[in-house]
C-alpha cells in the first residue's frame, strides 16, 4: 500500500487520499477542511491530535511529559497561533510555568513535528497533519479571525525544491506563510 498526495480544491477543502494498492485504478478520497467550520467538534479534533502526539512519541521512544502535553493542549484549544507568553497565561490557572519550561516544551514539540512556528507572528500552532520534516508547509493565516490553516504544498513544493537545488541551497525550514481572509470570515 502507498499513500497518495493531497490536493487543494477550489472550495478550500483538501482531498486526502486514503490508502491505495499500486494496482488499484481509482483512489478513494475524503475531503478535509483547511479551516475547520466554526461549529466543528473541537473536543474530538483536540483529542485526536493528542492521541496522534502520544503515538508519535511512543513510536520514537520519547515521552509526552505532562508539561509538553499541557503546552500542546493550550495550542489545540483554538486554531490560532499563540506566543510562549500567551501559552503561559493559559497554563497559569493551574500552576504558572517558567518561560524556559514552556520554551523547552515548544522546542520538543516543534522538533517532533507536533507544532509549527509561525515566523511572521512569532507564535506556534499545533500540527495535526502527518507529514515529513522536510515537506513544504503552506500556512494560510486569516487576518480577521487569526485562524491558521495548513495546506499541502503540492506542485509548488516540487518547483521550490528544484529551484533550491539548482541554486545549491539547502532549505532549513521549508514553509510559506500567506495572509488573507478565510472562507468563514468572507461569508460573514
Amino acid at each position: 500500500m502507498r499513500l497518495g498526495a493531497s490536493h487543494l480544491g477550489h472550495d478550500g477543502a483538501i482531498s486526502e487520499p486514503l490508502m491505495s494498492h499500486d494496482n488499484d485504478r481509482a483512489m478513494t478520497t475524503m475531503p478535509t477542511a483547511i479551516f475547520p467550520a466554526p461549529d466543528h467538534d473541537h473536543a474530538h479534533c483536540a483529542s485526536a491530535a493528542i492521541a496522534h502526539a502520544e503515538a508519535q512519541c511512543a513510536a520514537r521512544a520519547q515521552r509526552l511529559t505532562p508539561m509538553r502535553r499541557q503546552v500542546l493542549e493550550a495550542l489545540l484549544a483554538s486554531h490560532k497561533p499563540l506566543g510562549a507568553y500567551e501559552i503561559i497565561e493559559q497554563l497559569a490557572t493551574k500552576n504558572r510555568p517558567a518561560p524556559i519550561t514552556v520554551y523547552r516544551a515548544l522546542d520538543f514539540l516543534r522538533v517532533n513535528g507536533l507544532v509549527h512556528r509561525i515566523e511572521s507572528r512569532n507564535a506556534f500552532v499545533a500540527c495535526v497533519h502527518d507529514h515529513g520534516g522536510n515537506d513544504l508547509v503552506v500556512f494560510l493565516i486569516c487576518e480577521r479571525c487569526g485562524a491558521v490553516g495548513e495546506a499541502p504544498g503540492g506542485t509548488a513544493a516540487e518547483a521550490l525544491k528544484a529551484s533550491a537545488r539548482a541554486a545549491g541551497f539547502a532549505p532549513k525550514s521549508p514553509l510559506i506563510e500567506i495572509a488573507g481572509i478565510c472562507s468563514h470570515c468572507r461569508e460573514r
